[in-house]
């Protein structure tokens, strides 16, 4: 991976990495085309490719300065959408910096995986002793 990304690491976080899922940091539009113009040839020089439809586009203002609204965020000719979200790791994280949707989504996922656990504990023909084992790892896991 190191040969792959030693041109274009930066500073955490200007540049995130894990498996397959990148995410790309910068002050403006143009450096983020600069980026991804770096990835797409470094990536395309291995036998890889930047998938057009999965590449996503979150904006963060992070002060009122502006100046770019004639700049379009793209990848090779084609125009990366703005989106308002986008999933990362299991978080998602919103171009205005709320963390509300994030925790919202967490808590579903939490409601959901329990009612699948709970489905089992109310089961009548799984024994005592496996309902008992398997609440004790659950609520030590919480």
């Amino acid at each position: 991976m190191d040969a792959l990304t030693h041109h274009i690491q930066g500073e955490v976080p200007w540049c995130m990495l894990f498996a397959d899922d990148i995410v790309l940091i910068d002050e403006t539009r143009g450096d983020i085309n600069g980026r991804l113009e770096v990835w797409r040839l470094d990536l395309e020089s291995k036998g890889f490719k930047l998938s057009r439809t999965k590449t996503k586009y979150v904006e963060c203002k992070f002060s009122d300065v502006t100046g770019e609204a004639d700049v379009e965020v793209r990848l090779y000719s084609q125009v990366i959408l703005k989106r308002e979200c986008f999933k990362y790791l299991g978080s998602i994280i919103h171009g205005d910096g709320e963390i509300d949707g994030d925790v919202t989504y967490r808590i579903g996922v939490g409601r959901m995986k329990w009612r699948l656990t709970s489905g089992v504990l109310c089961d009548k023909n799984v024994p005592p002793k496996l309902k008992g084992s398997m609440y004790a790892n659950v609520t030590l896991r919480i």
